[in-house]
């Protein structure tokens, strides 16, 4: 009952939502909200601004976008503030093709498909409401009702443009329903709706020989032409091309740089003087954008083709390369999963991360710089703090390449691959290693990656199972560790006390004895040795140690085992070579006694409860790090 419930709720605001009344009532309307004669690239930015933006790393973030683009903020601020801001103010991209370039399962439809859902939703607020002549089939704008002559004095009094002009029904429709009255003229608001094709088409050209232009521009009724008398009368003609449809919204032009010639050239004048050519009547205005997507390759082969110039100089291409941070793709791979049928799969932590290393590793180019390298350029790129580097190397790395991201492997064959293994695994649980394996057993399969690209790729999942190693053995240090977080912090105030007396030449006092004791140089070297300090630098790094906690001081900021990223990896890897024996040696018994049992117990609760595992997923997990440990 809830469910009809809400449709009948549903229903009734949809009522509260509609609006009749003359043309004088609606000039009404747009002296007190003049945004409802906003044109339609104004709506669709105005959309994605009211949505929500956001400051990040000195980029815009438009929430509009954010619940299913992931890890394309840059090529999406590009969009709005180079298209559709300009596009907006009238300026003259409004009167561009917006081509969306980028490779497969790049975002490209997903972009699309947001865009016509958001305007479906936006027409219905007060700041996205359409209003249009009642009963017109392109549902024409009201103020086209303005003859041209007073149009300056609408300006000055309303402060709105009005473009385009009066179609040939609403034309005769004014002369022979209202007896040229324009202010008598019905008007009534409208929902964007692509199901109902109200202001959204979508354009998908089929087989050259059988496509008719009627498809885009409508067609002559034929049955009519004995009662109208004329084909050259607007009421024999049905106005329901795409391009008419789409009037007041958008239209999505499918596989556009694919389509024939004679398709193409309504654009010409449509994109550059808002208007295009239908039957035997004059030239029809339209306001609407028009979106087509295409990759790469076949962008160029369009561009090579002399007979393309005219078109090409009214295309604005914007590049949507594929997602290049992990924790972005990560996030790509737990939708799909969300929305298919495998979601009760319980998928164990690190599983979508791995992965996704391995996805972003295919489509990153190597640095031209010689001191870094592709896992560093992979983790600066998601935002992690490598040693060394800064914000300006990031920025200087994004410049090398203008392309990258335009290359690689698609979300589709990892989410094909993670299938693949739940299906065959028949367990409700997979993890890291399954999916890796799936990943290189599906690059044979794949058609368009070539021999020396499965290297490549095999390489790159060698990487993403050494970091899931890594990741592995922290994970199980964890959860041996009893309260992890606390004996990290003991063991880095321990080595801090002896370091500041190291450098400062002094004596440490003994908590239990009082007596004066010398800094302990093995602590501090069993610690140091983790991250490879050797005996000539570690002087150096401990003052530098010194100086770090000094600067945070200054700024009021406490020194963590976290700030220095380098003293964190050695106190991790420190407490877990504590450790590593009784982990080694619990994890690898065949026939444990009692007490291995019992902290194998322990151990399994707290990966299960901490950490995110379930019972299949967090045994499998210490089987493993026992194997690689024994090793």
């Amino acid at each position: 009952m809830d469910i009809l419930k809400k449709i009948e709720q549903y229903r009734s605001q949809e009522e509260k939502l509609r609006w009749e009344g003359t043309f004088a009532d609606y000039l009404k309307l747009v002296k007190e909200k003049p945004w409802v004669a906003q044109s339609a690239h104004s709506r669709i930015y105005n959309m994605i601004r009211d949505a929500g933006v956001e400051e990040e790393n000195g980029h815009k973030v438009y929430r509009f976008f954010s619940h299913e683009m992931f890890g394309l903020e840059e090529a999406l601020e590009k969009l709005v503030e180079e298209y559709f801001h300009p596009a907006a103010k009238r300026l003259d991209v409004r009167k561009r093709i917006l081509l969306l370039m980028g490779p497969v399962s790049g975002g490209k439809s997903t972009l699309v498909t947001m865009l016509k859902r958001g305007l479906e939703a936006y027409s219905r607020t007060d700041r996205g409401a359409v209003y249009a002549i009642k009963g017109c089939p392109m549902h024409e704008d009201p103020l086209h009702l303005i003859p041209q002559h007073l149009r300056e004095d609408f300006y000055r009094e309303y402060g709105i443009k009005v473009e385009g002009n009066l179609s040939p029904l609403n034309t005769m429709r004014l002369e022979e329903e209202y007896g040229g009255r324009i202010e008598d003229v019905l008007v009534e608001r409208i929902f964007l709706s692509e199901d109902k094709r109200v202001g959204i088409g979508t354009f998908s050209p089929s087989d050259p020989k059988s496509q008719d232009i009627a498809d885009l521009t409508g067609s002559i009724d034929f049955s009519t032409i004995a009662e109208y008398g004329s084909e050259s009368d607007p009421r024999a003609y049905r106005f329901d091309g795409e391009l008419n449809k789409a009037n007041r919204g958008l239209m999505e032009f499918q596989e556009m740089l694919k389509c024939d010639e004679k398709f193409l050239w309504h654009l010409l004048s449509l994109t550059q003087e808002g208007n295009f050519k239908a039957g035997r009547f004059a030239l029809i205005s339209a306001d609407e954008l028009i979106v087509a997507h295409t990759n790469e390759t076949e962008y160029r082969s369009f561009i090579s083709n002399k007979k393309n110039e005219a078109l090409h100089s009214r295309i604005i291409v914007m590049p949507v390369p594929y997602n290049l941070k992990v924790s972005q793709e990560e996030r790509i791979y737990e939708k799909m999963i969300r929305d298919s049928d495998v979601a009760d799969v319980h998928i164990a932590p690190h599983t979508l991360k791995v992965a996704a290393m391995f996805t972003v590793l295919t489509r990153l180019k190597e640095p031209k710089r010689g001191d870094i390298d592709l896992l560093k350029k992979m983790r600066l790129y998601d935002g992690e703090n490598v040693e060394g580097f800064n914000s300006s190397d990031l920025n200087e790395l994004k410049k090398e390449y203008q392309d990258e991201g335009m290359s690689g492997i698609d979300p589709r064959y990892v989410i094909n691959r993670i299938s693949s293994t739940i299906i065959r695994k028949k367990v409700p649980s997979i993890n890291a290693l399954d999916v890796l394996r799936s990943l290189k057993e599906g690059l044979d399969q794949h058609p368009s990656i070539t021999q020396e690209l499965r290297e490549k790729y095999l390489n790159f999942i060698s990487v993403a199972r050494k970091e899931y190693d890594e990741m592995a053995k922290k994970e199980v240090q964890k959860a041996f560790v009893y309260s992890y977080e606390e004996s990290a912090k003991t063991l880095m105030d321990n080595y801090l006390d002896n370091v500041e007396a190291f450098c400062n030449k002094s004596k440490l006092r003994d908590p239990l004895t009082g007596e004066e004791i010398n800094p302990d140089e093995k602590l501090m070297r069993s610690i140091e040795e983790q991250i490879g300090i050797s005996e000539n630098a570690k002087k150096a790094f401990r003052e530098e140690i010194l100086i770090r906690i000094s600067a945070l001081a200054r700024k009021g900021k406490r020194f963590d085992y976290r700030s220095h990223a380098r003293l964190r990896e050695a106190i991790q890897k420190k407490l877990f070579a504590d450790l590593k024996d009784v982990v080694k040696i619990t994890t690898s018994a065949k026939t444990p006694d009692e007490q291995q049992l019992k902290k194998i117990n322990e151990v399994v609760a707290r990966l299960i409860d901490e950490h995110g595992y379930n019972s299949t997923s967090a045994n499998e997990l210490l089987r493993y790090v026992g194997s690689l440990l024994n090793r």
